[in-house]
């Protein structure tokens, strides 16, 4: 399927390339239930969610979005162009009608967003860096070696800091030893943010902790980073991210993060073993 004024596979353009506002009028159209139309459970049934998986979306308030979170949060095969197959296929011709010209300025803005990003090498076989930029990103690289390498990410905003040095301070200055990257201390200024940060993630560290709060939710650089490594191990088959809450919040959890085991700080019954499960996790290979 191609985008209307262009010759864009729209198969090829992932779902994150669909705006809040196309989100929301989709709900409108799909989460009320009817007689005569194919509703949100008929596209939740088509990208193959199972039954008690359905069940659980009911209660949502806007289950149409949280199927499209989850749906690209745990497949490769979440694309643009797939979703307007299944519309057309569940008969849905006024929901195309409608968006298709609003779809299409999300994929063209998607794609100059895309087409403006630093170059990146296309095959990477190990973790040494390919291209002379890419050497003295952090403290203790070795120009003359091997990168510097970590067990994990810290995904944080600067709110949550006091709880990143406790961190710090349970992982990496206890008999654990980790290695922990943390932007602020670890980073070299003067570099490309996004370019070090998907650097970082996906040949640098085996892991990602993000520090879920209130405040992580209004970050663009957290969101960049969740969704960056979400993409590196769709449905989590390599326990890449490690969701952690230590502080009660008044929003909603994040919709693209339920799939996922969170270690809860917030619970004292558990709070004696969270440091211990949080770093058997990350010592895995």
């Amino acid at each position: 399927m191609a985008c209307a004024d262009s010759k864009v596979d729209l198969c090829t353009v992932p779902l994150t390339a669909l705006n809040v506002t196309v989100r929301t009028r989709l709900g409108l159209f799909l989460n009320p239930r009817t007689a005569v139309a194919s509703d949100w459970k008929a596209l939740a049934e088509k990208v193959d969610f199972g039954y008690l998986e359905i069940k659980n979306f009911e209660a949502r308030l806007n289950p149409t979005a949280v199927v499209l979170d989850e749906w690209q949060a745990r497949s490769k095969d979440a694309t643009v162009g797939k979703l307007l197959g299944i519309l057309e296929k569940l008969e849905r011709n006024d929901i195309l009608e409608d968006l298709r010209s609003a779809i299409d300025e999300d994929v063209r803005r998607y794609l100059e967003r895309m087409a403006n990003l630093p170059l990146q090498v296309h095959i990477v076989d190990s973790c040494v860096p390919r291209t002379p930029e890419r050497h003295g990103l952090t403290l203790e690289d070795n120009l003359e070696g091997a990168p510097e390498l970590f067990d994990a990410f810290i995904c944080y905003c600067q709110s949550d800091f006091e709880f990143v040095h406790e961190m710090i301070r349970e992982l990496e200055q206890t008999d654990y030893r980790l290695k922990l990257c943390v932007f602020d201390r670890d980073v070299l200024p003067g570099s490309c943010v996004w370019t070090i940060t998907s650097e970082l993630i996906e040949r640098r560290c085996k892991r990602m902790v993000v520090v879920i709060s209130d405040e992580y939710l209004n970050s663009d650089a957290c969101d960049f980073q969740t969704k960056f490594a979400l993409s590196l191990c769709p449905g989590a088959q390599q326990k890449r991210l490690i969701p952690v809450v230590y502080k009660p919040m008044k929003k909603p959890f994040p919709s693209i993060l339920r799939f996922l085991t969170v270690c809860d700080y917030t619970r004292p019954c558990i709070q004696a073993w969270f440091w211990t499960r949080l770093a058997k996790v990350l010592s895995l290979p």
